[in-house]
This record gives C-alpha cells, structure tokens and sequence, in this order.
C-alpha cells in the first residue's frame, strides 16, 4: 500500500490520539515550544498540517496568515472542521504550491521522519522562506527511531537492568512500523548528520538545537520509561535562511 494510502486508512489514529489535549507530550512539550519560536511570525507555513492543531495555535499566537497542507484529505477535512483561522491545502512537501520568498516562518512537526523526497522537501522550504526567515523543525529523535531499537529487560545481568538498545544509527533505513493493532504507518530513519548537512546545503543554518527530557505526563503514562528519562525522545532543530549576500 502506497504511503499516502496508509496514512488515509489510518488519518483517525492521529487525529484521535494526538490532538485536542490528547497526547501529553503534545500538550506538555511540542505545543509550548512550538509557541515560542514561532512567536512574532507572521506569515507562516505548516508542512504536514494534520489536523492543524500547530496552524490554530500560530493564529492564537498573533500570526496574521497561515496555511497548512497536507497530502491526506482525512486530516484537511479535520482541519477545516476544526477551523481556527488558518487555511488548508492538500499538497506534498517536495513541491510547494507557493511563490518564492512566501513565508517568515515554516513549521514541521514530526513530518520529516515520513518523507522520503527529503532533499526536494528541505528545498522546498528553503526556496519558499524569506531571507531571514526561520525553519522550525521538530523530529521524534533519530537516536530513538533508529530501526530495530527498543527496550531491553536483562535478567542476564546480576543485578537484572532494563536499557535501551540503539540499532544501526547511521544506516539510512525505512520501515513500515505497527504503531499500535492494525494501525501501520511508514518511518524514514535518518541520522542527525544527514538533516543538518542538507540544511545547511539550502542555506539554512542552525541557530537553536534542543533535546528536551520526556515531560511528566508522559512519564506518568509510561512507566517503564522513567528509568530512562534521561534519553530524550524530541528532537527541535531552529534554522534561519541567510540573507543575501552573507
């Protein structure tokens, strides 16, 4: 089944499970961060929009125009039922239906790690962003969505230790993952290294990088994470397009 395919079939498990106040990391840690950069910005872009959930809060922020797009049309008709004020579009990240030097901020939020054309994606954003303009860019964190990963109960070791396994880290790699019964959704693997060298090939330089601990309402729901809260599971990367002439 093509991508595009799983992510209609399965449209509801994101929008059910993620939004609304649904999702303690979203509400705790992504939302919170998301407002912050993206405060003073007043054309912004949201790439892989969802339901909007980012584009309602950038208008509650004093965004004057934003605009979602997202390639599932489940997820824009939720959007749009959910209004808020920004618009929606349907449309791919590889080629933005936008003039150059459109927006002074664009947003994507755990997006990237689901797009295979990600050399034409990150293009894309530099070519619609304004000189000076900001990429706000959260990942689930390469280092957790390595493949093959996971946690690892001991009962070898005296005394026994739970830990995380890290997988081929450097292996570029995609998977189609069963994120919960019968639900499967397509994960690109990238390391660290390979996001930023193309960034900073598109002229978006790094400004900001945070690894921000897993909050408190995960953890309470995830027990057996708190022994490892020390391993983030986010990954917030903040870059500005140079200006001409820099």
């Amino acid at each position: 089944m093509p991508d595009d395919d799983l992510w209609e079939t399965h449209a509801d498990w994101w929008i059910e499970g993620f939004t609304e106040g649904a999702d303690a990391e979203y509400e705790e840690q992504i939302l919170p961060l998301a407002a912050a950069e993206l405060a003073g910005a007043r054309n912004i872009l949201d790439i892989g929009c969802g339901d909007g959930q980012i584009s309602r809060l950038a208008i509650r922020g004093g965004a004057q125009r934003v605009i979602g797009i997202d390639p599932t049309w489940n997820q824009l008709v939720a959007a749009k039922q959910r209004a808020g004020g920004a618009d929606y579009a349907k449309a791919g990240a590889g080629a933005l239906p936008f003039p150059d030097d459109s927006f002074d901020a664009v947003v994507a939020c755990l997006v990237f790690e689901h797009i295979r054309e990600v050399d034409d994606a990150i293009a894309e954003v530099a070519r619609v962003l304004q000189p000076g303009g900001r990429f706000c860019f959260f990942l689930n964190h390469p280092l957790l969505q390595t493949p093959n990963s996971g946690w690892i109960d001991d009962q070898v070791l005296d005394p026994p230790e739970q830990y995380w396994r890290i997988g081929p880290y450097l292996i570029e790699d995609e998977t189609i993952e069963e994120v919960e019964k019968d639900v499967f959704i397509p994960f690109i693997h990238r390391p660290l290294s390979r996001y930023l060298n193309a960034l900073a090939s598109n002229g978006l330089l790094l400004q900001r990088m945070d690894e921000p601990a897993p909050p408190a309402g995960f953890l309470a729901r995830a027990e057996e994470y708190v022994a490892a809260a020390t391993i983030p599971r986010l990954l917030y990367l903040r870059t500005r397009k140079v200006l001409d002439g820099e």
